[in-house]
């Protein structure tokens, strides 16, 4: 098991950045990927961005990409999503992702994944 805590959500406005991070209770070097999901309200659960070990791979949204990255802290066990040139489209709860499996689910769908947290609360305004 594993217990993923997402922080530093806010208000933002358009064009700005933010930082958002994903603490894990244990090493993230045994999860075989982590990733972001985002859910607007009224709509489904989208992927944004995923990192899987194996392969040093890194998988982006076509809206996310140029805009947001993905890396980590290995020490620390956190994973962070830096979103910047934000826009009012990226208003959502932010969701972090992890599966320490290696499966054949494409790292861009929600099934794929056997730990979430809780999210956090992106706004941006415009």
């Amino acid at each position: 098991q594993v217990q993923l805590v997402e922080s530093g959500g806010g208000l933002v406005q358009a064009g700005g950045s933010l930082r958002l991070s994903c603490a894990a209770s244990r090493s993230i070097f045994s999860l075989n990927t982590m990733a972001w999901f985002r859910q607007a309200p009224g709509k489904e659960r989208e992927f944004v961005v995923a990192y899987t070990w194996r392969g040093a791979t890194t998988t982006f949204a076509d809206s996310v990409k140029g805009r947001f990255f993905i890396s980590r802290d290995n020490v620390k066990d956190t994973t962070y999503l830096q979103m910047n040139s934000l826009k009012p489209e990226d208003t959502a709860v932010y969701f972090c992702a992890a599966r320490d499996h290696i499966g054949t689910t494409p790292p861009d769908r929600t099934d794929g994944y056997n730990y979430w947290g809780q999210g956090t609360q992106v706004t941006v305004s415009s």
